[in-house]
């Protein structure tokens, strides 16, 4: 059997990843990463006229950039997965349509990228087709218009608050490649009644902690086994309380931990407080970073845990908590 345990599996047959390919913003750009993206977008627009189109757009160019680099065209994918943050997923609707690509959407928050992998993942190894692509992507400026205020408006941001990448990743599985998807854990939700939208760092560092745990004693491993473990943008404030709250149950977080909303900008140089966060966070430091190395053999097991903040701009207005998720995928280096 290939359950685990309650929402985790093993695959018998890893999936591999066959391609990927990221696309950022000019901000990213300008971070310690900026270097390693497939493309760069200066223009906060991406030639469109308005935000909420440069978003889908960004997922079309990773998608195209992903695609292009293993030499393979829309038509040999049998199925895509993905999401954004925009109400009822519409950027990665409208970036997938013109691709004629069979899609299924997921919506996770920030957690949206292991959540479009475990779904290809586990397409692929049900046998449902050779090649299952999965994205994930956002955008600044259109999620502080959704779920915050108009940039117009020039609030002030505090310490706690984290800033929205732009950018989108996209990945391609299929039955060959150096890095396989070897297990996986689904999250669980969790609520500890943070109400603040301006803290994602701190609501969803319990469900990091519970999700990384699970997989840990799933798997009968310790974080010491793994060369790297990436939460997904809990950033710098967040990253303390994970390894708080770890610590508590037993599990110590070693200095092989990272946080892609700690990593993806210079907080010394950028004005992103406790670092950066959304869809797009995860997903371009996945491509960017991650694959990267353990394609080349420098890793050999990672755990990629994304997180998410499940709230929206209906149930921060009534005065709703933030319920979070984090979901675990199991990546190594295959020979």
């Amino acid at each position: 059997m290939q359950k685990i345990g309650r929402g985790a599996i093993r695959f018998n047959r890893p999936p591999r990843v066959r391609a990927w390919a990221s696309v950022a913003g000019k901000k990213e750009s300008e971070g310690p990463f900026g270097q390693y993206f497939s493309k760069i977008e200066t223009d906060e627009y991406v030639g469109e006229d308005n935000w909420e189109r440069a978003e889908s757009r960004l997922q079309s160019e990773a998608i195209e950039l992903c695609l292009e680099s293993c030499c393979l065209t829309e038509d040999v994918v049998d199925a895509a997965t993905g999401g954004d943050l925009l109400n009822q997923c519409v950027a990665t609707s409208f970036a997938v349509k013109d691709f004629g690509i069979p899609f299924l959407g997921v919506y996770g928050a920030c957690s949206t990228m292991a959540e479009s992998l475990i779904t290809a993942a586990a397409l692929l190894d049900g046998g449902y087709g050779e090649y299952i692509l999965a994205s994930a992507g956002s955008h600044f400026c259109s999620a502080e218009k959704q779920f915050r205020t108009p940039l117009e408006y020039g609030s002030q941001r505090p310490p706690s608050a984290q800033w929205t990448v732009t950018g989108a990743g996209a990945v391609l599985l299929g039955l060959q490649g150096r890095v396989g998807v070897t297990a996986a854990t689904i999250g669980t939700i969790t609520d500890m009644g943070q109400t603040d939208a301006n803290h994602m760092g701190g609501a969803m560092a319990p469900a990091f902690a519970d999700t990384l745990a699970a997989h840990l004693s799933y798997n009968a491993a310790k974080p010491s086994d793994y060369d790297a473990i990436f939460s997904g943008d809990l950033g710098v404030i967040g990253m303390e309380l994970a390894r708080e709250l770890l610590r508590r149950d037993g599990v110590n977080l070693g200095a092989n931990y990272y946080d892609c909303g700690e990593m993806i900008f210079d907080r010394e140089k950028q004005d992103v407080h406790a670092g950066g966060s959304g869809c797009g966070c995860a997903a371009t430091m996945l491509c960017a970073h991650i694959l990267p190395k353990l394609d080349s053999g420098e890793w050999k097991r990672v755990l990629f845990t994304a997180t998410g903040a499940l709230l929206s701009p209906t149930t921060v207005l009534q005065g709703e908590s933030i319920p979070c998720i984090a979901h675990t995928v199991e990546l190594a280096h295959m020979e």
